[in-house]
Order: structure tokens, then sequence, then C-alpha cells
């Protein structure tokens, strides 16, 4: 089993920079990849980009790519999501996930992954 909890959300203008933390307890080493998505309100949740656990193959959504940088610590407990020159259509709901099955891509849909956080709320304002 692996625990996840999402944090560091809150509002912040346009243009600003925020970075997301998402702690990983209980088995982390049956991690696979790590992903974000977002979902605001009304809408589908949105892949925003994921990281395979153990090495630097990291995909963006097209959306997230050039502002947004996936990272982890040395000790594989805590995974960002940088956040640069964010924009009011940013806002939403984050959610960090797990997946724990070897793939050959970057699973890219919330149905691939097993674990979730709870979500962290990022309000971006114009």
């Amino acid at each position: 089993q692996v625990q996840l909890v999402a944090s560091g959300g809150r509002l912040v203008q346009a243009g600003a920079s925020l970075r997301l933390s998402c702690a990983v307890a209980g088995r982390p080493s049956s991690i696979y990849t790590m992903g974000w998505f977002r979902q605001a309100p009304g809408k589908e949740r949105e892949f925003v980009g994921a990281r395979q656990w153990s090495d630097n193959i990291i995909y963006y959504a097209d959306s997230a790519r050039g502002r947004f940088t996936i990272s982890r610590d040395n000790a594989k407990t805590t995974v960002y999501l940088q956040m640069n020159n964010l924009k009011p259509e940013d806002t939403a709901v984050y959610y960090c996930a797990a997946d724990s099955r070897t793939r050959v891509t970057i699973p890219t849909t919330p149905a691939e992954y097993d674990y979730w956080g709870q979500g962290t709320q990022v309000t971006v304002a114009s």
C-alpha cells in the first residue's frame, strides 16, 4: 500500500510561482510512476505530468511543458511540482498519483494510477 499526501496549494496572482509537494508513505519501492493531475470545476481530471520513479524519464502535458517541473527528493519520499508563470486557467485542485505497474510509456490517464492523494487547491487570480 502507498499513501500520498499533497500540499502547497494556495491563492496566488497570475505570473507567480508555486511548488506543490506530495509526501509518499507506505511502500514507495512499489511505485513505478508518479504523476500529477488537476481538476477544475465542471471539468474532467486532466493529466499535468509524470515521471518514472527511479529514473529521469518525465513527460508533461502541453499545458505544463516549459512552465512546470516535476522532481523528487533523493530519499524518494516526496515528489514536487514546481509551477512557474501561473495563469488563471491553471486554477484547479491538483492531485498526485502513483502507478505501481511497469510500463513502457508514461501513463497519462487517471485510470492507469493505483493510488491518489487528497488534492490541494491552487487558485490563480488575474
